[in-house]
């Protein structure tokens, strides 16, 4: 079993040698119904529900504080700068909040109604330990989720992995023409 603090080491690691800006990706299953396979949502916000925090433990204050604000652990500058980013490469991007649950199983059905009921609109087993520790050690973050597949109780078939990796492959194009703009302007950001 991974603990959320190694998932979450090599973003410290990124921080720690310089990293200001953390960009971090996902695919996600889509519990807003009005979401479709393929979309790509700016995580406004996050659902820790993975049990644990990367942060349990003492406290190195050398690397932040014990109680850090999570506020606005997707920076609204950097959700404005990819949504002008879609906008240039075509793409119309939603917002959404992200819960992360530990899988690696796909939620039932009443699972996704109480997600959807604690305001989701995406569900997916990662992320949310990266940007924690990232928020800790004082960098920005910007979360992009692409929504793979509809939600166990959405979705009128029955979910598997190859659904997501096509849905993946499907839009990777996008994806990496949306990351390539979003990079670029972040380079303009620090020149």
């Amino acid at each position: 079993m991974c603990s959320s603090d190694l998932v979450a080491f090599p973003a410290r690691v990124l921080v720690a040698a310089g990293c200001k800006t953390l960009v971090v990706t996902n695919a996600a299953g889509g519990v807003d119904a009005t979401l479709a396979a393929g979309d790509i949502v700016v995580i406004r916000d996050h659902l820790n529900l993975l049990g644990g925090s990367p942060l349990r433990g003492p406290n190195d204050d050398a690397l932040g504080p014990r109680f850090p604000d999570m506020t606005a652990a997707y920076d609204p500058a950097l959700r404005a700068l990819a949504a002008a980013a879609g906008r240039d490469v075509g793409l119309t991007l939603r917002e959404g909040v992200y819960a992360a649950s530990s899988g690696p199983q796909y939620e039932t059905p009443a699972e996704v109604r109480m997600l959807r009921g604690l305001g989701a609109d995406l569900v997916g087993m990662s992320t949310v330990p990266e940007v924690i520790v990232a928020m800790h050690m004082g960098a920005r973050v910007l979360g992009l989720s692409c929504c793979t597949n509809l939600a166990a109780g959405i979705s009128p078939h029955k979910l598997s992995h190859a659904e997501v990796t096509e849905t993946a492959d499907r839009v990777r194009g996008q994806f990496t023409a949306l990351l390539s703009r979003i990079l670029g302007k972040l380079a303009g950001e620090v020149a």
